[in-house]
């Protein structure tokens, strides 16, 4: 199974609204306002008090400006997104460089659009802007005006502490943006891939639910079909044997009775007395699970193991298909035989699912579980003698243990089931997923 990850990747493009970067800017201007009044008016340091106004009233003029241009609903495409971030790391950089560049202690703040950067946008922008705060920081550590100080006195900073703020403002962003842009990359795979888990449920609890309209489709033909059937038998009877009507009529008759028993089956798929369809046996459902792989070349052998009598559940379209992709996993990776096994006791149910194909490389066996999982182990499988037309677009194919599997995994633990993975033991080779659930989950016998 692989979802679209064209479009997911194409989702990110419009991650931040327009007005979450109006109002941090509508903050960073407050907090320049008030650090100038203090510094200046306050504490009496002489500034370039004038440019620096300046520097902070285009801030405040773009916020009006990008307020009345466009509603607050605006979600900004990435490029767009980042040319604003850019503009507040240039805005922050002119105003160091009137207040002492490096010196200042203000200057950690050139970390701030980076950061809002490496949680919304790409990592391609993310390092650009890093970069332009890196260049920026590097300009005004060299130029700069004067940092403000008591009665004309002036504050030298020596040149070893000037670089020593230097390195630590490009550490501090180097290491802050990869920890912010990990977790952010994370998050927004784990919030698609939960999305994609929703949908995949949904679908399949609405094919699920089919019966529920045919039962109600009966129902509301049941009377026009039940006149239709009462008027062609009395009218085969108003014509006498041989006529062309007659038999017109009969075949109306006798097709009106086919309906009505098609309908009566129709009626009862969602009968609570239709224990077969409402209720699955655990042999039927692995052989329902197992059935559309197949036919491509690999043995799927299905073992019965149990203590008592056979689990019977109730039908759930998570289980079948959280089975059916690790088994589709399975038999893509197979050389010849995938073994599809269930056994029970008064405790717990388990369906242990195994391969005799490469297994799982120990890299991916620590990320199992997770989405976009991209290999599972060999990058080309050993075929061996007797692999039938099948093989090669199977090979091509059997790559994906990601999103799919993360799927699977979730669906099968919103029914109580623990989900466990490992290789199979020597002289065996092979990968093994054991699903184990509660009797009481799997058995309504």
């Amino acid at each position: 199974m692989a979802f679209a990850t064209t479009d997911q990747s194409r989702s990110f493009d419009l991650q931040v609204k327009l007005d979450t970067l109006v109002r941090l800017r509508w903050l960073a201007i407050a907090g320049q306002t008030i650090s100038l009044i203090v510094v200046y008016y306050g504490l009496g340091f002489p500034l370039p008090i004038g440019y620096c106004y300046v520097l902070i009233a285009v801030s405040a003029w773009l916020n009006v400006i990008l307020k009345i241009r466009w509603p607050a609903s605006t979600r900004l495409h990435e490029n767009g997104a980042a040319l604003q971030l850019a503009y507040d790391i240039l805005q922050l950089a002119g105003l160091l460089y009137l207040t002492g560049g490096l010196g200042n202690p203000f200057c950690f703040l050139l970390v701030a659009p980076v950061m809002v950067s490496a949680t919304a946008l790409s990592f391609k922008n993310t390092i650009m802007l890093a970069s332009l705060a890196g260049l920026c920081a590097t300009v005004i550590g060299i130029f700069h005006m004067p940092l403000p100080w008591y009665g004309g006195e002036t504050l030298q900073m020596p040149p070893v502490y000037t670089v020593g703020i230097w390195v630590s403002l490009l550490c501090s962003m180097f290491f802050m943006a990869t920890y912010a842009l990990r977790i952010a990359s994370e998050a927004r795979q784990l919030s698609n891939a939960l999305a994609a888990s929703d949908m995949v449920l949904a679908h399949q609890q609405h094919l699920s639910a089919l019966d529920g309209l045919a039962t109600a489709a009966a129902h509301e033909l049941g009377t026009p079909l039940g006149t239709i059937y009462l008027t062609a038998k009395e009218l085969a009877t108003e014509f006498e044997e041989g006529d062309p009507l007659r038999e017109d009529a009969e075949l109306v008759y006798m097709q009106a009775q086919r309906c009505r028993d098609i309908l009566q089956k129709l009626t009862s798929l969602s009968s609570d007395t239709d224990q077969h369809f409402q209720r699955m046996p655990l042999s039927q459902l692995l052989e329902e699970v197992s059935q559309p792989h197949r036919g491509l070349g690999i043995h799927i052998d299905v073992v019965l193991e149990g203590d008592g009598p056979e689990p019977v559940g109730q039908r759930n379209p998570g289980i079948a298909y959280g089975l059916g992709n690790i088994l589709e996993n399975a038999v893509d990776f197979a050389r010849r035989t995938v073994e599809l096994k269930a056994t029970w006791d008064d405790e717990q149910v388990e369906i242990t699912i195994a391969d005799d194909g490469p297994g799982f490389a120990p890299d991916v066996m620590a990320r199992m579980g997770e989405p976009y999982v991209s290999k599972r182990g060999l990058a080309k499988k050993i075929q061996p003698l007797g692999k039938n037309k099948f093989d090669k677009t199977k090979e091509q194919s059997a790559g994906g243990l990601g999103l799919g599997f993360f799927i699977a995994k979730t669906l099968l633990e919103r029914t109580s089931a623990r989900l466990s993975f490992g290789n199979r033991k020597p002289p065996k080779t092979g990968a093994i997923v054991r699903i184990r659930w509660p009797k009481n989950a799997m058995d309504q016998s």
